[in-house]
């Protein structure tokens, strides 16, 4: 952490205060350099013991200093003919041709570790610095200057963790392009929205080589072996699933997991979304999740003051507004023109911003929808067409009484379930919303961050699977009043589903390319920097 901070304050502040941690192929290629010098081999001998004769050579030694309070995990501590120890830090690159023979971030690291050597009573004069990339090893001298500079390092870092204030992210620094936490940290993204313009580097937007895996086979059984999931079912061949291309296990019905398989998961910080027979999203499963209570402390107090809910809940409304008009005007069938319909969307859309409280901006979000389900019809294929017809009259649900409704309310709970992970991964409390007033057992946080993507990511996945074929009238189960898709027919509405997620789209902001799955979580992340303070404002995402 020491290195991090004189490497980069908030990036210190990220991994240390808010627990923040993603790995990148620099941290899995460190590990792998590490792997020899983390196994504990040797000791160190009582200080009193070591003089010109004694050969050390011990590896992964913990130590600690209450005076400076830091704690070190040393990767190998050796001697040298004078009697002196000295720490042999492993890095993985290569070594840097600079003034000193490395960074600054390096050199503090090790002279911390030298310093807490010389605490526990032994005789140090400098350390080694190995790369690995080069094999090459440095040697690094403990003098006056170096010492001065490990010291106010400590302090400030100590300083800056107990003002629990995030520092700004750097200004166009070619540090943040291998950052590993760069898509978490949003520099560019930050300092654009806060200067109102500027460039953004597409450091945000990388492709996601796991995805999400659904089992809804009645009575399958999933076990781990090996790095694979395997899913066992008796009415089908036994199927596997790579761990390392898993983002989440999605599981409905009557499916059963293993404790091995569940610990396995949790370990990986892998979450297991559970759904009903029907396709309700009922809950999720995860390790011991974020460590960001800096976030949800922020996220509690801007719940309860009204004017931070309002200003959240007026910019969630018009966002869904302006997206449903959109989806509308760009699939509009219908025999009449679609101008009277868009320009009632664009007058409520309008009129949110100036609502005074909750409560009138729920009636200008009703009205909206309103016209928006009145003229949902006309974005369907009708019966002339290739398609099959599809009848839709009105918005219903619990349950729904129609084809239509319930692709709509599967498609809501496909969108509940990846929005839920997505504010949980980035540490948020999913229960507590802003727009969505708290109520027992509603993740009113995930409907809110929804609202925007309704009509994105889930309507248009509706009219998708009708118009193109994907889902026809015979694949709906009926019972008494309630309509549900068959197990082929979610098979296939789930496929579209996930294509849309993995649609990649241009941010309208920022000007780079990014998947809907990856822009969830950036929303996430954004909002997250509105209510630590670092932001104006929260910026919404509305399609062109």
């Amino acid at each position: 952490m020491l290195n991090e901070f004189v490497y980069c304050p908030r990036l210190a502040y990220l991994e240390w205060v808010q627990r923040e941690w993603r790995d990148s192929s620099d941290t899995v290629q460190g590990r792998h350099v590490h792997r020899r010098v983390d196994r504990r081999a040797g000791a160190l001998p009582d200080p009193a013991e070591v003089d010109e004769s004694t050969r050390i050579h011990a590896r992964s030694i913990e130590l600690s200093s209450e005076h400076l309070g830091i704690v070190a995990k040393l990767d190998l501590v050796e001697s040298d003919a004078g009697g002196y120890v000295m720490p042999v830090e492993y890095k993985r690159g290569k070594r840097p041709h600079v003034a000193g023979g490395a960074y600054d971030p390096e050199r503090v690291q090790l002279c911390a570790q030298g310093i807490l050597l010389e605490e526990a009573g032994y005789q140090v004069n400098g350390g080694v610095l190995y790369f690995a990339g080069s094999r090459e090893r440095v040697q690094v001298a403990f003098d006056a200057a170096l010492r001065e500079q490990t010291a106010t390092a400590i302090r400030d870092f100590r300083l800056l963790a107990a003002g629990a204030r995030i520092p700004s992210p750097l200004e166009d620094s070619p540090k943040c392009g291998r950052c590993s936490l760069a898509t978490i940290c949003l520099p560019d993204e930050t300092n654009f929205l806060r200067r109102d313009g500027g460039t953004v580097r597409p450091i945000a937007v990388e492709k996601p080589m796991a995805l999400p895996a659904y089992v809804q086979a009645n009575g399958a059984r999933i076990s781990k072996r090996g790095e694979c999931l395997e899913v066992s079912s008796p009415d089908a061949p036994t199927a596997e699933i790579r761990l390392g291309e898993l983002s989440q296990l999605v599981v409905m019905g009557n499916v059963t997991l293993t404790t091995p398989t569940l610990h396995e998961l949790m370990r990986r910080q892998i979450p297991v979304s559970w759904h009903g027979h029907g396709g309700w999203f009922m809950g999720h499963t995860v390790g011991t999740g974020s460590g960001n209570v800096e976030l949800r402390t922020a996220q509690f107090r801007g719940s309860f003051d009204e004017q931070v809910c309002l200003a959240i809940a007026r910019g969630l409304v018009r966002a869904k507004l302006l997206n449903c008009r959109t989806l509308m005007r760009r699939n509009w069938r219908g025999d009449q023109s679609s101008a009277e319909a868009l320009k009632e969307m664009g007058r409520f859309a309008e009129q949110s911003t100036r609502a005074r409280s909750i409560s009138s901006l729920l009636g200008m979000e009703g009205g909206g929808a309103l016209v928006y389900f009145s003229n949902f019809s006309s974005m369907l294929k009708g019966e002339d067409d290739a398609a099959p017809a599809f009848e839709f009259g009105k918005r219903n649900r619990r349950p729904p009484t129609d084809p239509v409704n319930a692709l709509l309310s599967f498609g809501y709970a496909l969108l509940t379930r990846a929005v839920t992970t997505a504010l949980s991964a980035v540490g948020f409390d999913v229960y507590r919303g802003f727009y969505h007033q708290p109520r027992f057992g509603r993740p009113s946080l995930a409907l809110d961050m929804m609202e925007p993507f309704r009509p994105l990511l889930a309507d248009s996945v509706v009219i998708t699977a009708i118009n193109n074929g994907e889902v026809r009238p015979t694949d709906f189960v009926r019972v008494g009043p309630a309509v549900n898709l068959s197990a082929d027919g979610r098979k296939r509405f789930i496929a579209t589903f996930e294509r849309r997620m993995d649609q990649e789209i241009t941010h309208p902001l920022f000007g780079y390319k990014l998947s809907y799955r990856r822009l969830l979580e950036v929303q996430a992340r954004l909002l997250a920097r509105f209510l630590l303070g670092e932001l104006p404002e929260y910026p919404n995402f509305t399609t062109r």
